[in-house]
């Protein structure tokens, strides 16, 4: 649970550090590499929730 917090946090701060990147020099490449890492980043939010989800199913059962 904590590694799934840490990696989102560190894609969602890395994400934003492009982007300022893009903003502060106008290369392409900077908001390129936003969007991928925003993209992991969903991802990973994606596999919290299921993670979330499965333990709350298990404990039904």
């Amino acid at each position: 649970m904590l590694i799934f917090r840490l990696v989102f946090g560190l894609l969602l701060v890395s994400g934003l550090l492009c982007f300022a990147m893009y903003i502060g020099t106008r290369q392409r490449v900077w908001r390129q590499r936003g969007i991928v890492i925003v993209k992991w980043t969903v991802l990973a939010a994606f596999g919290f929730f299921a993670v979330l989800i499965l333990e709350r199913l298990a404990l039904m059962l």
